[in-house]
């Protein structure tokens, strides 16, 4: 295994022993597993970790997860783990996992899915699924840091009980500041006036655009591949540059 690039020159990442320091779950599907590695390191909103299991007999499976803390929450890295049906790694996390539990951590990785506040905005951030855990990280940071960049979050999830960090969301979107949330529920009656009950679509975009100042900067779209190609379609329909607009996808 090769060790992973470093942007400017920097020392390359390596893997490292990470110890698991908290479990808290997010809902039905989803846990967050607050890993402590033993040398720090600091990343920003956007980036990814990876995480590696090895067997008593050698056999290793490894996986990509999105930090979804900042760095200035301290020495540990949030990691969000979804369950797969086939997953190996979630299984073992949601199934077998624990607090004390060592694996090997190899991070920060990824440069091109990130965002601070220096890059004002205004930031449309679009997600489906997990592939919230990112965006959050970037409201985190966006919050840590007292700004008022215009920024506006649409997160499709099948169920009110699938959405991940809600309560969070919630209190985040209660505050105002210039951030603004929609949910868009696939599969049940939304419950706030302003979410909305349909898949991410042109219309759908048009009605969270209205909400901020000006065209967005920066548009950031995470979830499985099928729901990136649809909601980056649907951005570029409303008019938003392709070149504004990071996707980050992961399955199938």
């Amino acid at each position: 295994m090769t060790d992973a690039a470093a942007p400017g020159g920097a020392p390359p990442v390596r893997w490292q022993p990470a110890t698991i320091a908290k479990i808290v779950r997010r809902t039905p599907r989803v846990i967050s597993f607050f890993f402590r590695p033993q040398k720090p390191f600091a990343w920003r909103p956007g980036q990814h970790a990876d995480v590696r299991l090895t067997a008593p007999d050698g056999y290793t499976a490894q996986r990509s997860y999105s930090i979804a803390n900042i760095a200035e929450d301290g020495e540990e890295v949030e990691l969000a783990i979804e369950r797969l049906d086939d997953g190996e790694v979630s299984s073992f996390f949601h199934d077998v996992a624990a607090v004390g539990d060592e694996i090997e951590l190899k991070g920060p990785l990824g440069g091109h899915f990130v965002w601070t506040v220096e890059d004002s905005g205004p930031l449309l951030l679009v997600g489906g699924g997990s592939g919230v855990v990112p965006l959050m990280s970037m409201l985190r940071h966006r919050a840590a840091r007292e700004s008022s960049v215009p920024a506006a979050l649409l997160y499709s999830s099948r169920n009110w009980d699938e959405v991940i960090f809600r309560d969070e969301l919630l209190v985040l979107d209660a505050q105002g500041g210039g951030f603004a949330l929609t949910f868009a529920i696939t599969r049940e009656a939304a419950r706030r006036a302003q979410d909305l009950s349909r898949r991410i679509d042109p219309t759908a975009v048009q009605i969270v655009l209205a909400g901020l100042p000006a065209t967005p900067s920066h548009a950031f779209v995470c979830g499985n591949n099928a729901f990136v190609s649809t909601a980056a379609d649907a951005l570029v329909a409303t008019g938003i540059a392709p070149d504004r607009i990071r996707t980050e996808r992961y399955g199938q």
